[in-house]
């Protein structure tokens, strides 16, 4: 499993999701109360861009003329059809036996984790004689 630098945390204010490209995939990365997730940013239905949908909670109604509301911003509906999919999970809520978004593992990870590796690059002396740069090998 490849990992990729998408963008800085800082990036993506709560409430708010942004879509990135990695290998040829537009991935759309919701942050939710500071915990952020990402799905696939098609949905499975006709290809509409979820990250251009509505993030929206909850309904639902234990008996007629009553109704819950939970999970504030924590779905998304499909901005054409109006399909409705768990950001967390990708499930759907009008299918959930059957339809599904696909969904990555998202990391938070400090700057210094990442540029940690087993590679370091070779380095040089350099030197400024009159108006030439010297490169010593």
């Amino acid at each position: 499993m490849a990992r990729h630098v998408v963008a800085k945390a800082t990036e993506i204010l709560n409430g708010q999701q942004i879509t990135v490209a990695v290998e040829g995939r537009e991935i759309c990365i919701f942050n939710i109360e500071g915990d952020y997730f990402a799905l696939l940013d098609r949905c499975p239905h006709e290809g509409a861009s979820l990250c251009r949908g509505f993030r929206i909670g909850l309904v639902t109604s234990p008996s007629p003329g009553t109704y819950n509301f939970s999970r504030a911003g924590e779905m998304v509906k499909c901005p054409w059809h109006g399909w409705e999919f768990d950001i967390k999970t990708g499930q759907s809520w009008c299918d959930p036996k059957r339809l599904r978004v696909r969904s990555y593992q998202v990391a938070v990870e400090s700057g210094e984790e990442l540029v940690k590796g087993p590679y370091v690059a070779q380095t040089f002396p350099v030197s400024v004689e009159g108006s030439y740069i010297v490169l010593d090998l």
